[in-house]
């Protein structure tokens, strides 16, 4: 095995060029290997194998600095840096992250795992580079879906504007090797990436300026005219030329024999510069690259067949996100005015059974979340109920548009939060633990979590009638559709319902905090205390008067819930409850002020105090004290 020496990207440069198709293969394997048992984003790692190869192969790293847009295609410069033999306890607790970490390698210039901010980065990096006067190399790596995101475009016309020497690294992988990646466009980006004729094109553009005077100058825009039309026929990069890049491309992403040679040529050059590959998805494992969407975060899967190994333990199961889709798709059906948009997330979100449903009424807007929200606050101010599904950790990015274009104008926009809460092996970049905190700051925001699969349904049949923005969060889980389901009582704003009587200590329990209160309460009563558990509903508005008689009955109250301590729900309730009766002791179950690592959602909660054997123990602690 060939990767069994390369410890470092130095090693990796002293494999004969002829070796590297074989260290991509073992490359594949091992990462196949790793996530069939660990789970992963395979589909884009095994896309991105040779671009990383022909990178560290030509770049001095770490001295030179990559960084990568999303990170979930980076795996094989984890096994090229350093981490091959770590590579086994990928996503694990205590392993290594699935995505790009600057705490665990000097190679990972940055922690990512949002798109469209890498070229942001990198010209930060080239910038302060000459401003302190370096000389290392800046590649900043993206996808062809980070361009469907603002960031990435406000950064290649500011790249392009101050002319620095950064390369852009673009990944096309949505379509297959088109004719214009023949032949003829491999040849022509040989000789224009040739150190000679970059040289020849600088003496000749210096020549033209400055021993033709007067008419140089417009000779130099005639060449540039002549050749920008050339360019605009013979390949897809006029674009980027008009940005202020040099553009080489496109170029067979897995081809050795060309990527490395013409990196080898650009690299030298001081300009802005634009790389542009093609590659497939899940190239090298057949079922990925058979159906790329599946295997883009994949479950732990059989190698031989590529199925899911736990296809059989869920078959009984049914996750938030199922149920969210088919009751959006039952009231979508009795209500016309229903739309939903998501950003690039259709089959995460579980908005492709709308999707196939009701296609005019689905609007898919690319990673763009800001816009997501933007365009939701038109739809309901031209009469529609716009229902916006995103992930807690990418709502984050459309915080200005929630406050300005939604709650401002009290818009009667839904916005449905998957993944709220502990989400698991994905890690820092990913954990939705910040919505609750962030959505309590908007005024005339109102700001729901469900108990159970049935309450996710009424709240998502009362939020769509309401004439205000509403935001409904819900975990990353499964449960049996039957399990501690109840008797729904009917949604009231800002009203909350009494689950369990008791007399020593009330507990106030938010969204998926419901479920494990309602079992460290039966945990407690075998240890001869009474829990009341209340299932609150709502984080915003709070039900006052509730909280008002509560102060007075209660010496010790508790809230649960699943995110943030630090300007969360049971800071807002404690400072409600003190209001009404300043010798109220409160206790708040919930999470630190912390980036929480990756491991297992249920082996994370457990670790935070919020399975039902945490809180049971935090209840009992403090109710002696």
């Amino acid at each position: 095995m060939l990767l069994d020496n390369i410890k470092h990207p130095r090693d990796l440069k002293k494999i004969p060029a002829s070796d590297l198709p074989l260290v991509a293969h073992e490359i594949r394997q091992k990462i196949i290997e790793v996530v069939s048992k660990s789970g992963g984003h395979l589909a884009s790692s095994l896309g991105a194998v040779e671009i990383i190869i022909a990178l560290h192969y030509c770049l001095n790293t770490p001295e030179d600095k990559i960084i990568w847009d999303v990170g979930h295609q980076a795996y094989a410069h984890k096994i090229l840096t350093g981490r091959y033999h770590a590579f086994d306890s990928l996503r694990q607790f205590g392993g290594i992250s699935g995505f790009p970490t600057a705490s665990e390698s000097e190679f990972d210039t940055f922690t990512s795992g949002h798109a469209s901010t890498a070229v942001s980065l990198g010209l930060g990096l080239a910038t302060a580079r000459d401003l302190e006067n370096r000389k290392e190399k800046i590649v900043a790596v993206i996808g062809d879906g980070s361009l469907t995101g603002g960031l990435c475009f406000e950064a290649l016309n500011n790249a392009g504007h101050l002319k620095k020497d950064i390369i852009i690294i673009l990944n096309s992988n949505e379509m297959s090797i088109s004719p214009s990646v023949g032949s003829l466009t491999t040849y022509l980006n040989k000789i224009i990436s040739q150190p000679i004729y970059n040289r020849f094109r600088q003496a000749l553009q210096n020549f033209i300026k400055h021993r033709i005077p007067h008419v140089g100058t417009r000779m130099l825009k005639l060449a540039a005219k002549f050749e920008e039309v050339l360019k605009g026929l013979i390949v897809p990069g006029i674009f980027f030329e008009e940005l202020g890049f040099r553009y080489f491309g496109p170029l067979d992403g897995h081809n050795l024999e060309v990527l490395i040679p013409t990196l080898r040529n650009i690299i030298p050059l001081k300009e802005p510069r634009l790389i542009h590959v093609i590659t497939q998805k899940g190239k090298g494992y057949p079922p990925a690259e058979q159906n790329a969407e599946k295997f883009h975060s994949a479950a732990n899967f059989d190698i031989v067949t590529g199925k899911s190994k736990d296809a059989a333990a869920f078959k009984k199961t049914t996750s938030y996100t199922e149920t969210f889709s088919s009751t959006l798709l039952d009231l979508a059906r009795e209500n016309p005015k229903i739309v939903a948009i998501t950003a690039a997330m259709p089959e995460g979100t579980g908005l492709d059974i709308f999707r196939d449903n009701f296609p005019d009424r689905f609007f898919d807007v690319g990673i763009a979340e800001g816009h997501a929200v933007c365009f939701a606050a038109g739809l309901a101010k031209g009469g529609l109920r716009p229902v916006v599904a995103i992930y807690s950790t990418f709502l984050q990015r459309a915080f200005d548009q929630i406050i300005e274009e939604i709650a401002l104008q009290k818009l009667p926009v839904v916005l449905a939060i998957d993944r709220a809460g502990i989400v698991g092996e994905d890690g820092m970049t990913h954990q939705g633990i910040f919505d609750i905190a962030y959505l309590l700051q908007i005024p005339d925001m109102v700001i729901m979590a469900p108990s159970d699969l049935k309450e996710l349904s009424w709240m998502l049949e009362f939020a769509v009638k309401q004439d205000f923005p509403c935001a409904i969060r819900y975990p990353k889980d499964k449960l049996v559709p039957e399990q501690l389901q109840h008797e729904i009582n009917k949604i009231q704003l800002g009203k909350t319902e009494t689950l369990k009587s008791g007399k020593d200590v009330a507990i106030l329990a938010l969204g998926s905090m419901v479920k494990v209160t309602l079992e460290a309460a039966e945990e407690l009563r075998h240890q001869g205390i009474e829990a009341r558990v209340v299932n609150c509903r709502f984080a915003k508005p709070l039900d006052e008067a509730f909280l008002k008689d509560l102060s007075q009955e209660f010496k010790k109250i508790i809230t649960a819930e699943e995110g943030i301590i630090e300007g969360g729900f049971g800071m807002q309730v404690s400072e409600k409850l003190h209001q009404f009766n300043n010798s109220v002791q409160v206790k708040i179950i919930g999470l630190p002020d912390e980036f929480i690592t990756h491991g297992k959602r249920s082996l994370l909660l457990s670790n935070y105090g919020l399975d039902s054997p945490g809180v049971a123990r935090q209840v009992k602690d403090f109710i002696k004290r």
